[in-house]
This record gives structure tokens, C-alpha cells and sequence, in this order.
């Protein structure tokens, strides 16, 4: 009955706000009148704001300009609406500020959309039947690249080798990568290609596996030996860069994202390239922020000075090309694409994350007391935070063991000293493993990990197994943050998990219920509306976006996704299941469900 009232009053409404006479105004005063009008108004629905600890509601909402006019009342909202307003019912869903992504790879993930899909492989011999079928469509003069698969997946239990890569081609230069990002193998094609063979040194922080003569190489890349290789992979044209970005966005904005991330520009040689095509052919439907790989920081910012001085006025208030104004004006975005700072890598994956007691059960191959390893020393990383700390480019580090949180406290600690507070907000990307201790020094310094959450579901069992149960149990210790009021974010690591999608990963933190059907670290789990903030408002802070983004509040940008059930009152194992309907940045539609 309450639902019947609550519509019948909408409708008397808004025939009032359609139907009611006017005086004739003069076309100037007309013109002023419907200039301070709405260009829509959204009701009927659970209009979730995501401000506050605890959920708010609104029941109505307006858009002028590509930013929010007004958040509350219908009554209220009647004042905004002109004749050319749209009238936007819910019809019951729910709308909410736009998805955050707070740590993926949105340009590598377009590229991977072009390369074979290996997710789900079983077998050496379906991964080269895949491959095989890959080859017939990819340029003569392109490598043949793989991504997806995983080793722990597969029959075999391991890596493919160079040998069982010729079988695919014998003169095509071959390279997959698994789903973590973490390895790869290559075949005969391409060492020779790139020179490598048994005199090859392996990298700091990684290593070329090799056959029991413990010279000649495998086939199978762990960490940098893979960066080294991935590094040169052909330059992609204009127009493959063009599509791939467009397609990645595209998918990125099918799962309620209306900012997604890039937190490895220069994993390949041509990544500054494609963001410039990306730039120059306004490709990009949704904001892009950038986080580049510690080896090309130089280059990329370079790029990004030179690409400004293109776009943004010069002191004569000129300009050399026309810039793409944003509502927000926020001259960090040049057609939706800004730098943002950098990402290092500390660490490996599961079995290679730097622990600083020995694992429980070390991987196959390692010896008893097995801690895995560092990927940069100590001085590469403290000279990023002497070089940045006291600048806006923000540092990112990837972390999956507590010695790997160690070294970047520690290099905090460092810059602190010497330049005191700033509110730099480092981010511990993963962070999988912390102690309590180091969740204390994170508060301290204003650190703020991002969670890969649903890593708990297929990753769970690894991570019991690997580092003991006690380990595992905290792992993504969410819960553990709130009770110290700190903010954290919840991100999907695209490609790594074979899609960009949000809602399971707020069901992964609020469940934590891993593959088995079993409960990992159950005082660990949070609320769905914490869950929420962590890929919202929280992730707005994370990327220093919050006076713009994450909730619904007046002047903020018109970013929303309206879902087909609100997270917060379905049972908690549906969250997952829930659809992204439409999403909408600042205020134009650049998805729709069909």
C-alpha cells in the first residue's frame, strides 16, 4: 500500500510540474528561466548518496551541466524542473554514485582484448589449440600472445614450455602471461629474437627458468625476467590503440565504472603512445587516471608535461589545440586522461610474496625457510619517495607480504623525516598480509592499502596452504581498519581477475567465502554499505578525487550507475548477482543494459 501512496504521489506531482499553465513570459526571460533549469531529474527509486557512516537516502536527484544541482526532496526537485527537463524514473532500482576503480590495468586489459583468451585453460594441449586458433588471425609481422592462464589450473601443474610453445608455431615468436601478470613463458622464436639463451643473467627481483642443466632456458619467465621481455613487445598502430582503449571502456562502463586506472603505464614500450592516441582522437567515454611503472616515470612525465603544454593555456591565453572542457574544470583530465603518479613493485604473487617469517609450505622448487624476495632494493625506493613525497605525484606499491609492507614504511618513514607530514596518501596496493603492528604505522603515516577482495575466493586455499592458516585468516583485514577508523579500497587488478567487475567485490568482502565454500578470517568481514564505500567515496579519496567524486552531493560530478537491487537490502550471497543497468557520466549515458 506505502509503495501504491508513494506512487500515486509522484505522478500527481510530476502531472502538476507537466501540466500546470504559464503566464507568457518574453523570450529572453524564458530563455534565462529554462537556463536555470535541470537537464534531468531522477526519482522512484532508492537514490543511495553513499554520504556519511551510515546509508542515506535521497528522493530526488538533478542534473545541470554534468553535475549534480540537487540532492533531496521531490517537493524540492519541482523547483528545478523546465520544459526541456528529463523526467527520469527508477522504477524502483537503485542509483548510486559511479563505481571507482581503484587499482587495475585499463590500457593493458585493452590490449589483452586483441591477444588469445586463456582463462579457464585445463591443459597444455587445450592452452595450444587456443593458441593455434589465435595464430590465424594475428599479422605476420605481430607476436602471438596468450593471457589468462594459470598453472595451478592445469593438469600439468606448471608452466608450459618453450618446446611445447614451438608446437604452436616453429618460426612465430611466442609469449603468455598467467592471470596474476606475475609469469609467463616464451618459445625458441623468441629468445632468439630477443637474445636470450643460458649466458643470460637473471634480472633483480625475477628469474628465467632453466632446464636441469641449470644453463639453457625453459621457456618460463617469473617477475622482471617477464617485464624484461613484455617490454618489447611491437609497437601498436594508431588505430589498434584506438580500439583497444575504446573496447577496454566499454567494458569498464558495462560494470558501473565511471573512473578507471591504469597502475602500470610502461609494462609495455608502447603504453605512452597509446594514451596519446587515446588523448588526440578523445577516445575515452570515461575518466582514465594514470600510475606509471617506476622505470618509465621520466618518460611518461615528460610525456604528460609535453601533452599539457598542448592542451592547457598558455600566459598569452592562447591555445594550440582545442582543449575538451570538463564540468568540474579540473585541468588534471585532457580529454578524460590524467597522470596521477606511480606505481613500484615490491613484490611478487602468492608464492612470490616477500614474507618476512618463512612460509608454511614453500612452493615447488623452494627450499624449507623460503621467504620468497625483494624486487627493488631499498635505495630505488627511497629515492622515488625523497624524489615525490613532497609533490602530487602520488606513489603506488605493489605488496603481497608484510617484509615488502616493511620496506615501504620504511621509506616513508625516511621522507617524513625529512620533509615532515604531507597528506601523500601512499597506497599499499594488495597489501594481502599486514601485522597489526604495521596497520598502526599505515594510520601514523597516512597510508591506504587497496584490497584485491575477491582474491580471497580462488586464492583463499593457495594462501592457507602457502603461508599457514593464521597468515591466511588475516589476510585483507577490512574489518580491522574500521575498528581503527581508516579508509581502504576494494579493487579487481583487471586483468589479473579475468573481468573489471565491482559488485563481486564487495560480495567477496562481505562474504570472504573462499572457492571451497569456507569462510576465510570470518571476523574480517564488513557490512555491504562498507563494502560500498571502499569502491566509492573511499575510493574517491584514495586517488585524491573526493571533492569531485564517490558520493552524491551537490556540485559534484553527475557520475552514477543505477542497479538493478540495492546491495545494501538483498540477502548478502545475491550481491554478486545484481545488474548494472546504466551508467552515466557526467550526465550522459555511456552504458546501457540491453
Amino acid at each position: 500500500m506505502k509503495s501504491v501512496l508513494n506512487k500515486l504521489k509522484l505522478t500527481l506531482v510530476l502531472s502538476a510540474l507537466i501540466g500546470c499553465k504559464a503566464y507568457a513570459l518574453p523570450s529572453d526571460a524564458l530563455n534565462a528561466l529554462n537556463s536555470s533549469k535541470a537537464d534531468a531529474v531522477y526519482f522512484g527509486g532508492d537514490i543511495l548518496t553513499m554520504v556519511g557512516e551510515q546509508p542515506s537516502y535521497a528522493e530526488a536527484l538533478a542534473v545541470k551541466d554534468g553535475k549534480i544541482a540537487f540532492v533531496g526532496s521531490l517537493k524540492e526537485a519541482q523547483n528545478l524542473v523546465g520544459e526541456q527537463t528529463k523526467k527520469i524514473s527508477l522504477d524502483g532500482k537503485t542509483l548510486m554514485p559511479g563505481f571507482i576503480d581503484a587499482h587495475g590495468h585499463m590500457v593493458y586489459f585493452g590490449k589483452n582484448l586483441l591477444d588469445a583468451d586463456l582463462f579457464g585453460v585445463k591443459s597444455v594441449a587445450i592452452l595450444q589449440e587456443k593458441m593455434k586458433k589465435h595464430l590465424e588471425q594475428v599479422p605476420d609481422d605481430a607476436w602471438v600472445v596468450g593471457f589468462g592462464y594459470s598453472a595451478r589450473e592445469m593438469e600439468e601443474g606448471r608452466h608450459p614450455t618453450a618446446a611445447e610453445l614451438d608446437a604452436i608455431s616453429p618460426s612465430r615468436p611466442i609469449m603468455i602471461v598467467d592471470k596474476s601478470g606475475h609469469h609467463g613463458a616464451i618459445n625458441t622464436v623468441m629468445m632468439k629474437l630477443l637474445h636470450l639463451d643460458a649466458s643470460t643473467q637473471d634480472p633483480q627481483g625475477g628469474k628465467f627458468e632453466r632446464k636441469e642443466d641449470g644453463k639453457e632456458l625453459l621457456g618460463h619467465l617469473e617477475e622482471t625476467a617477464l617485464n624484461l621481455v613484455r617490454a618489447q613487445r611491437p609497437a601498436f598502430t594508431e588505430d589498434l590503440s584506438e580500439k583497444a582503449l575504446k573496447k577496454a571502456a566499454d567494458v569498464w562502463a558495462s560494470y558501473g565504472q565511471t573512473t578507471a586506472m591504469e597502475a602500470g603505464l610502461g609494462l609495455g614500450n608502447d603504453d605512452i603512445d597509446i594514451v596519446k592516441v587515446g588523448i588526440e582522437r578523445k577516445a575515452l567515454p570515461i575518466d582514465l587516471v594514470l600510475y606509471a611503472k617506476e622505470s618509465h616515470t621520466d618518460q611518461a612525465i615528460n610525456a604528460a608535461y609535453s601533452i599539457a603544454s598542448e592542451y592547457n593555456e598558455h600566459p598569452e591565453h592562447t591555445l594550440e589545440k582545442t582543449r575538451l572542457l570538463r564540468p568540474d574544470l579540473d585541468k588534471r583530465y585532457i580529454n578524460h586522461i590524467r597522470l596521477a603518479g606511480i606505481k613500484l613493485w615490491l613484490d611478487g604473487s602468492l608464492d612470490t610474496a616477500w614474507m618476512s617469517e618463512s612460509y608454511a609450505h614453500p612452493p615447488a622448487g623452494q627450499d624449507t625457510g623460503y621467504k620468497s624476495y625483494q624486487q627493488i632494493t631499498n635505495k630505488v625506493v627511497d629515492d622515488f619517495f625523497d624524489k615525490y613525497w613532497a609533490t602530487d605525484m602520488q606513489i603506488n606499491m605493489h605488496m603481497n607480504g608484510d617484509a615488502a609492507a616493511d620496506q615501504a614504511l620504511t621509506a616513508i618513514d625516511k621522507a617524513i623525516k625529512k620533509y615532515g607530514y604531507k597528506d601523500h596518501r601512499p597506497v599499499f596496493i594488495h597489501a594481502t598480509y599486514l601485522r597489526k603492528d604495521q596497520i598502526d604505522h599505515m594510520k601514523r603515516v597516512g597510508a591506504i592499502p587497496s584490497f584485491l577482495s575477491v582474491g580471497l575466493v580462488d586464492g583463499g586455499l593457495a594462501a592457507e596452504h602457502l603461508w599457514g592458516k593464521e597468515r591466511a585468516e588475516e589476510a585483507m583485514a577490512t574489518q580491522s581498519f574500521l575498528d581503527k577508523g581508516m579508509k581502504f579500497t576494494l579493487s579487481h587488478d583487471a586483468p589479473v581477475t579475468p573481468s573489471p567487475a565491482v559488485l563481486p567485490l564487495v560480495w567477496a568482502a562481505v562474504n570472504r567465502q573462499m572457492s571451497n565454500g569456507v569462510v576465510i578470517g570470518p571476523e574480517q568481514r564488513i557490512s555491504a554499505y562498507d563494502a560500498l564505500k571502499a569502491v566509492t567515496s573511499m575510493a574517491a579519496y584514495q586517488i585524491k578525487e573526493e571533492k569531485s567524486k564517490g558520493t552524491l552531493e551537490k556540485e559534484k560530478l553527475a557520475d552514477f550507475v543505477i542497479l538493478s537491487e540495492n546491495p545494501i537490502k538483498v540477502e548478502k550471497d545475491h550481491i554478486k548477482d545484481i545488474q548494472v543497468l546504466e551508467t552515466i557520466k557526467e550526465g550522459r549515458q555511456v552504458y546501457q543494459k540491453k
